[in-house]
């Protein structure tokens, strides 16, 4: 295929994803926001489709069968979970305006700036290399489709379309995603181009799939039977306990897990991007849905390129490209391309926003603040220092990522780069969990926990990588690091047996939990960090108090907050909130000093923009704190957790005085219509009473005023007044009945 057809596809998908991306930014202006809808914040999930699963996932079962499952298993188990654990991350993440998972880690353990250095760290070593793989997917896609070869290395940014796409790549990122600084601000444009891509490369997958399954064969009985015909391709379909196959299920299963929801991209969309937590309910379903329909065809493929490449001259990873073109299916083959084009440009963008944050926030920003006369160089154009962080930032990421793609990625296939990705983020897992639910949990069990897992995590998995590129001897993996066999990589401490994945993850794992544990019950907690231990383990609660609530105390001039802010928002935007701020809390803010109310949300306002621990360091540096006492503290927690108590004390009166009104509300409506009825009623008997009684007065007035009648003709009168006596009885008695049955007083016989 002609080079110049691939070159101008690219550049017209990207230029769809631009005009997608400003046509949603556009309508958000106009208060239309796409990203209100749930099922783009579902379809915006897919992002975990990377081109691992586009091509990779083929690639992965035709080496090890139907193992390739378990990274798409994890995420399906997790999704129900997402409800106790992903919202109440979301709603933490709202409360304080937290904008990665470096400043969410951090936050949780006293705002620390070490440990958001130390995330922002690893999470650079893990996502750099699946980074590199997208790159690496592009690349290999378009050489494969124009028969060309890798550019010499001497060569390798003029002749190389990656590298441009990588610039490219990195330009769109800098438009849509750092436009703005604040988290509550959403990257309306990036999230609608992230939901449209994942249409497209499930369309392209599907295609393709019918193409083969349908097309080159007759369906899944067809291939199946075929494959099945092989050995070595039926084994493929086995599970057999001596291999430790369920072990590698177990484990896979569970890094996954932590995955969808500790990468950095997944992070971002899931959490910092999400605008109703209510979306989860659509996303719970939609999501393992999409998984499903995007794994259809992947073992169809996968063993249907190993009967038609039968001599294994064609690398698994790409089956889904060479068999189109085995056929001369050129439209299909740069169809498949846009595809896996599309899963790997979604992930390379928000990974990248994600990680420019995380460097601005949790890496410069920190360390920048601890030159004054730096920072004083940019004046009131702070927010401006903030975006040219993150821009630097995002360009340097791509760089890295390109580089390593083309040093080391290309010796290992697209899976197992990014399966050591995942066990990176996974050493997130003890820190977040435990910061969730356990109170107890400290900064020093969470630092040296993440340190290291992380380092056993680089030990295990990452050097050998390096030693297959030559960076490091072959001895280390043969004999052990300083010979000692003990310490070999693939066989820490004699342990083996189990594959590379889950020989590095169970190690990094068993020591980072368990120094997170032992280090959390051995310290003692700081004042801060029992504050956001409490609140993040009871957010649900505390966030509605978050306003009410502070432990803030100390000296600070509203005139130094007010600068501060305009730093980063404006004078326009500034004078806003403090106003709506005031008049919400009524505060006056013609004092001289700040009230401690007004400090800590600014800290919050600031928290949206450079980050929880550059937020502090910045309030400290204009303001005196005052040191507060472990039992000050626990007091203010027990006023807050009372104040809460006295809440639902209140709102559950509340709701019995408004049943109790409703129920008088009923019962007024009742009588109102007994009222009536018993009106009607005597209505009815008066009427009736009154026959009677017209009939005996005027019969009695005949008899009265004629003497002289005929004795038969009275006697027939007088009989006429004693029936009407009767009837008269009748009907009084009866009115008694009437009222007898209505108070209790007599009841009616059953009868068969």
């Amino acid at each position: 295929m002609n080079s110049v057809i691939l070159v101008l596809a690219s550049l017209l998908y990207l230029a769809f994803l631009f005009g997608v991306a400003y046509w949603a930014e556009k309508r958000s202006e106009r208060g239309k926001s796409l990203v209100t809808n749930p099922y783009i914040y579902a379809l915006s999930l897919a992002i975990y489709c990377t081109a691992w699963t586009f091509y990779g996932s083929v690639g992965r079962a035709v080496s090890h069968g139907i193992e390739y499952l378990s990274v798409y298993i994890g995420p399906t188990l997790m999704m129900p979970l997402w409800w106790i654990v992903v919202r109440k991350i979301i709603r933490i993440c709202k409360v304080y305006r937290i904008t990665s998972i470096a400043d969410f880690i951090s936050s949780r353990y006293g705002k620390n700036v070490t440990l958001g250095i130390i995330v922002t760290l690893v999470c650079l070593m893990g996502t750099l290399p699946y980074i590199a793989i997208q790159l690496k997917a592009i690349s290999s896609s378009f050489r494969i489709l124009t028969g060309t070869s890798d550019p010499k290395v001497q060569h390798i940014f003029l002749d190389d379309l990656t590298f441009y796409i990588a610039i490219g790549l990195g330009i769109f990122t800098i438009i849509f995603g750092t436009r703005k600084i604040d988290s509550t601000e959403r990257h309306e444009g990036m999230v609608a181009a992230i939901a449209a891509e994942s249409i497209i490369k499930a369309l392209a997958f599907l295609v393709v799939g019918i193409f083969v399954t349908y097309g080159v064969f007759n369906g899944f009985g067809d291939i199946f039977n075929r494959a099945s015909a092989i050995p070595s391709i039926k084994q493929q379909l086995l599970m057999t306990e001596s291999s430790g196959e369920y072990s590698t299920w177990f484990w896979h299963i569970a890094l996954s897990m932590s995955a969808i929801m500790f990468l950095p991209r997944q992070f971002q969309v899931a959490v910092v991007e999400n605008v109703n937590e209510k979306h989860l309910n659509k996303a719970m379903w939609l999501f393992p849905l999409y998984l499903l329909v995007i794994n259809i065809f992947v073992l169809p493929i996968a063993f249907g390129g190993a009967l038609i490449f039968p001599h294994n001259n064609v690398n698994p990873d790409n089956y889904l490209l060479a068999i189109p073109l085995k056929f001369d299916k050129k439209f299909l083959a740069l169809l498949t391309y846009i595809g896996g084009f599309s899963a790997a440009t979604s992930m390379i963008i928000v990974e990248t926003i994600a990680l420019s944050i995380m460097v601005s926030n949790s890496l410069v920003m920190p360390v920048l603040l601890a030159f004054p006369s730096v920072i004083s160089k940019y004046g009131n154009n702070l927010s401006q220092l903030v975006n040219n962080i993150r821009r630097v930032s995002i360009i340097i990421i791509l760089l890295l990522a390109y580089t390593y793609a083309k040093a080391i990625a290309q010796y290992f296939s697209l899976v197992s780069i990014g399966m050591v990705s995942f066990a990176a983020v996974a050493q997130f897992t003890p820190a977040i969990i435990g910061g969730l639910y356990w109170k107890e949990g400290t900064k020093k069990g969470a630092i040296i926990g993440i340190v290291l897992g992380t380092f056993i995590w680089f030990y295990t998995l990452v050097l050998p990588s390096l030693i297959g590129a030559g960076i490091f001897p072959q001895s280390i993996l043969d004999k052990g690091l300083w010979g000692f066999s003990a310490l070999k990589p693939f066989a820490l401490f004699g342990l083996e047996g189990m594959d590379t994945i889950s020989h590095g993850l169970f190690w990094s794992i068993f020591f980072n939990l368990g120094c997170y544990l032992t280090f959390s019950m051995l310290t003692k907690a700081t004042s801060i960090e029992l504050n956001q231990a409490v609140t993040f383990v009871d957010i649900f609660s505390h966030s509605k108090f978050s306003d009410n609530t502070t432990i803030w105390r100390g000296t600070a001039y509203l005139h130094d907050i007010r600068t501060l802010l305009l730093n980063f928002f404006g004078e326009k935007r500034t004078d806003r909130v403090l106003r709506l701020f005031a008049q919400k809390h009524n505060l006056n803010l013609e004092n001289k000093k700040a009230d401690p109310k007004l400090v800590t949300y600014s800290e919050k306002l600031l928290a949206g923009v450079v980050g929880t621990a550059s937020a502090r360091i910045m309030v400290a540096s204009i303001s005196k704190e005052e040191n507060i006492s472990m039992d000050e503290v626990i007091n203010i927690l027990r006023a807050s957790q009372e104040l809460m108590v006295n809440n639902k004390e209140l709102r559950r009166k509340s709701i019995e005085l408004e049943k109790a009104t409703s129920e008088l509300k009923e019962a007024n409506e009742i009588l109102k219509r007994t009222d009536k009825l018993k009106d009607d009623f005597l209505s009815t008997v008066a009427h009736e009473i009154r026959t009677p009684l017209t009939s005996i007065r005027a019969l009695s007035e005949i008899v009265y005023d004629n003497p002289d009648m005929d004795q038969e003709e009275r006697e027939h009168f007088l009989g006429t007044v004693v029936k009407e006596s009767d009837r008269l009885s009748r009907l009084i008695n009866q009115v008694l009945d009437l009222e007898k049955y209505e108070s209790g007083r007599q009841k009616l016989p059953k009868r068969k």
